[in-house]
């Protein structure tokens, strides 16, 4: 099963259900507890940005787009654009991300930079927060925020 990405930035995500601990070796398996087990887990789970769990997710999430995509390669121009448009998307709540990727120089590279960022997980992705508010000024945002910003950006290039 493959992750969903909701238009809210949530993330619907497999989960792999978990085996029931056997108390006594020798008690005899009954297959119908065992299926009713299985009905009563989820089989998937909702993560919302900011989670335990999301970076990773969104980043393979975005691998599921165009699985034959090279390794992600950050570039200097690239994430410079990519900070520009985060900052303008955090600071401006009108702002659409839909002409914002489109007024991008070069979408391609920005948004590799946005890649390389998820695949270093959320201290990447607090990394990048503080580098954007040294680039384009004011607070940091908070990892969740940025997440959902790049998952929204990623989403509009794919």
């Amino acid at each position: 099963m493959d992750i969903v990405r909701n238009d809210d930035g949530t993330l619907v995500v497999p989960v792999t259900p978990r085996r029931a601990a056997e108390t006594d070796e020798d008690a005899p398996v009954d297959a119908s507890d065992e299926a009713e087990q299985a009905d009563a887990e989820p089989e998937t789970r909702v993560i919302h940005p900011g989670e335990g769990g999301y970076d990773e997710a969104l980043a393979e999430w975005d691998l599921q787009q165009n699985p034959d995509r090279e390794p992600v390669v950050s570039t200097a121009s690239g994430r410079q654009e990519a900070m520009a448009l985060v900052h303008a998307v955090a600071t401006d709540p009108d702002h659409e991300v839909a002409p914002a990727v489109e007024a991008l120089e070069d979408p391609e590279a920005s948004g590799e930079a946005l890649r390389h960022v998820l695949v270093g997980g959320v201290h990447s992705v607090e990394a990048f927060a503080e580098e954007v508010a040294e680039a384009e000024g004011g607070e940091p945002l908070p990892a969740h925020q940025a997440t959902k910003i790049i998952g929204e950006v990623l989403s509009e290039l794919d």
